[in-house]
């Protein structure tokens, strides 16, 4: 599995397809964020961008082979490892964007009376759970489930929005959580965030087998 890690993520860097929902991350921070500002709910408004970013993360990951290399490497390594590598690889991506946007809030927000290492382990926790949510939004709304654009890119929109708005979503709870000023940090977000990403991230890496 590192081999295949390594080479979807060589593949994602050297086809500069991440370039654009990385810098819709940017872009959407630094509309929305200034120095100086409370660092909880900068934390949440930090961590809520990445659902529709990792799930277009994922969109590229799973489309950035051309047809013939896919098959040659899910011909070596199995089209069900080489589905799961290319959903790790924008997983990792996205918490690596998510993590440089937490640790900028971190740095440049208001820090009066506030418990720091609960409030980073709190941010840190709602990164996670919104790139794990945008990873199962991606991976439902794209190959092998969805191949067209015409469908899928519409489809992880507006998952990534019902993933933010619906009540009981682990991605609402931790955002809401942060935006309140909670830096509380509860095991429920996380796990069902977890859970959501295993159980789409299996869906989608079945029917790439299957398919394959």
């Amino acid at each position: 599995m590192n081999a295949l890690l390594r080479y979807q993520g060589a593949l994602l860097l050297r086809s500069q397809r991440w370039l654009p929902p990385v810098l819709l991350y940017v872009a959407v921070l630094a509309v929305g964020f200034r120095p100086g500002d409370p660092v909880p709910d900068s934390l949440g408004y930090a961590a809520a961008p990445l659902v529709p970013v990792t799930a277009w993360l994922v969109r590229v990951c799973v489309t950035s082979e051309p047809d013939a290399a896919r098959d040659c490497a899910a011909a070596a390594a199995g089209p069900l490892r080489v589905h799961a590598a290319a959903l790790l690889t924008a997983l990792g991506w996205g918490s690596a964007t998510g993590g440089i946007g937490g640790a900028a809030v971190l740095l440049l927000g208001e820090h009066a009376g506030l418990d720091m290492p609960a409030t980073a382990l709190a941010g840190a926790s709602a990164v996670l759970v919104c790139t794990l949510t945008g990873t199962a939004v991606g991976a439902l709304c794209g190959r092998p489930l969805m191949k067209a654009p015409g469908y899928a890119v519409p489809a992880a929109a507006l998952g990534s929005l019902l993933a933010l708005v619906t009540a009981g979503s682990p991605a609402r709870v931790a955002v809401t959580g942060l935006v309140t000023g909670s830096v509380e940090v509860t095991p429920g977000a996380p796990a069902g965030a977890v859970a959501l990403a295993c159980a789409a991230g299996a869906v989608a890496c079945v029917a790439s087998a299957r398919r394959g």
